[in-house]
């Protein structure tokens, strides 16, 4: 064989492994694009609507399906989110590192991998999962994308809109389940909706200034002394107490989740009216803390907890 064939042979090689370095560089600015803690925030409660809805038989193949395509569909809706506010993104100390605004990749590239996952996601619901489940999410991701994120430099009412395609993840994983929505998927859907007003409320005081200058209309923009940001978190904590207790008056869940639920929702309450009463950083750090640790201990409750179907 020649020097020439040898040579001609092995340029395909090298363009792979050229390739595959890109590739592998690249890894860790796709990943941080797709927000991982708030992927797997996502996949826990997609993760829990799957579990109540299959009443814990086996599904293996379908409920890894469901968990994927549902991963793809919420890192493709962090990605293009980023893409849609890079140069607010580039204001804000909270955000200015990030990998749009600090220049580390572009938005037409970023916007690919964005729509890559949208595909891989759909593909992995409608063929591997249900036609119900890829409905969700596509609403999900329509929702986050062409409702939510347009209007958090117009209105104050971004925050409620976006809490609808926020609590609509364990609707996912029940429909995943399920093929269908029913009664149980909705109640799930409730306790997240409320869940995330106080959460993101304790948010948008602690980073109001950043939030100020990068031109986003939270309610803290105007609610100088946090009197109205207060009484809201106040207000759908209250709420989410019955609420919480609704998958244990459909018969969902049991005695001890009834008990947990009303338990930690007390004292989500109880942060939100020492908040309410004192608004300063340290009390909004401390509701903010204690909606962290309320929804994963309320979805523990709730599959340790289930009534047979």
């Amino acid at each position: 064989m020649s020097l020439v064939t040898i040579s001609s042979s092995a340029k395909p090689t090298i363009r792979t492994q050229n390739r595959l370095s890109w590739l592998v560089s690249r890894w860790p600015v796709y990943r941080e694009l797709t927000k991982p803690r708030i992927v797997t925030m996502v996949l826990v409660a997609t993760g829990v609507g799957f579990i109540a809805g299959s009443h814990m038989s086996t599904q293996p193949l379908i409920f890894f399906a469901t968990m994927l395509g549902t991963a793809c569909f919420a890192g493709s809706a962090s990605v293009m989110n980023q893409v849609m506010e890079h140069r607010r993104d580039a204001r804000m100390k909270r955000t200015a590192n990030r990998p749009l605004p600090s220049g580390r990749i572009d938005p037409l590239e970023a916007s690919l991998w964005g729509f890559f996952l949208l595909l891989m996601g759909s593909l992995l619901l409608v063929f591997g999962v249900n036609l119900m489940a890829f409905g969700c999410a596509l609403a999900t991701w329509f929702l986050y994308l062409v409702a939510y994120t347009p209007l958090k430099p117009i209105s104050t009412i971004n925050t409620v809109v976006g809490a609808i395609p926020g609590a609509l993840p364990p609707v996912i994983g029940w429909a995943g389940a399920t093929g269908e929505m029913g009664v149980e998927a909705w109640a799930l859907f409730l306790i997240l909706f409320l869940w995330q007003f106080p959460h993101f409320l304790a948010i948008a005081w602690l980073y109001r200034t950043d939030y100020r200058r990068g031109g986003y209309r939270m309610i803290t923009l105007r609610d100088r002394t946090g009197m109205m940001t207060g009484m809201q978190s106040l207000g759908y904590a209250t709420v989410l107490i019955p609420v919480s207790l609704l998958p244990f008056q459909i018969r969902m869940a049991g005695t001890v989740y009834m008990v947990a639920a009303l338990v930690l929702s007390l004292f989500y309450w109880f942060r939100a009216l020492e908040f309410a009463r004192n608004r300063n950083d340290f009390t909004a750090r401390r509701m903010l803390f204690a909606s962290l640790w309320y929804l994963p201990l309320v979805y523990l409750f709730l599959i340790l907890n289930p009534l047979p179907a």
